[in-house]
């Protein structure tokens, strides 16, 4: 049996893992885990991956989950160009950087943003109160002018002059305030020209077809009330 991806494309990562596996030509069968159903609570989607989280890869009989060590076993397995995961030592070790910053400061600031500013009221009828709405966007915006000093600076991408896994990590999170409506890029000239220059090497039509469902995410329809029920815990979560 081939490589199985278990993806939504609704979630961030699962776009980038989705991307990168595209534009390398990765050869795989895409199983779609619809994250709003449960799906991943499934006693079927936990024999791949206990933690009952997406993305998931399975390759024959080897599982991995997490984000990140899919990426890079990616990488590694399909020799992926070097400049996704560069080797050089100083290069790869300013990719790593980002990837373990992200995960707690812009992950989670695009993650409130989105589900604060459009899903909360869409999906489930719920209104945020504006000043939680409000300390969240200085949050994302304190990010984003991290992301530009310390991350990108004057280079062309995160890690240098080429684009690495990391640009991916980077713009399919910030796709999720935008298709709140939040126009991140207007004041941020730098950051609007690096978006640019990685939707070039990753290509128009891919860049659109990975996006199209957190796009459409605005006319999602109300959650009915089991959907409600199961995304409590991480409504409140959200909210905090």
């Amino acid at each position: 049996m081939g490589l199985q991806l278990y993806l939504d494309l609704l979630s961030q990562p699962c776009r980038a893992v989705y991307i990168f596996a595209k534009k390398n030509g990765i050869p795989f069968e895409l199983r779609t885990v619809d994250l709003l159903k449960g799906q991943h609570y499934s006693d079927d989607f936990a024999q791949v991956n206990p933690l009952r989280k997406v993305p998931a890869l399975k390759d024959g009989d080897f599982t991995l989950a997490e984000s990140v060590a899919i990426l890079l076993y990616l990488t590694r397995k399909y020799e992926a160009p070097d400049h996704w995961y560069p080797q050089d030592l100083q290069a790869r070790a300013h990719v790593d950087e980002y990837l373990a910053w992200q995960h707690t400061a812009l992950r989670t600031s695009c993650t409130r943003t989105m589900w604060q500013k459009m899903l909360f009221p869409v999906l489930l009828g719920q209104r945020v109160p504006p000043e939680t709405l409000a300390s969240t966007l200085a949050e994302l915006d304190r990010c984003l002018q991290l992301l530009e000093d310390k991350f990108l600076k004057d280079q062309d991408f995160l890690s240098g002059p080429h684009i690495s896994v990391a640009d991916l990590v980077a713009i399919t999170e910030l796709m999720h305030p935008v298709s709140a409506g939040c126009d991140i890029f207007k004041s941020r000239p730098k950051l609007a020209a690096w978006r640019q220059r990685v939707e070039a090497v990753v290509g128009e039509d891919l860049f659109q077809e990975a996006h199209a469902v957190i796009m459409k995410a605005k006319d999602l329809p109300p959650a009915d009330t089991a959907m409600k029920e199961r995304l409590k815990p991480l409504a409140q979560l959200l909210l905090q």
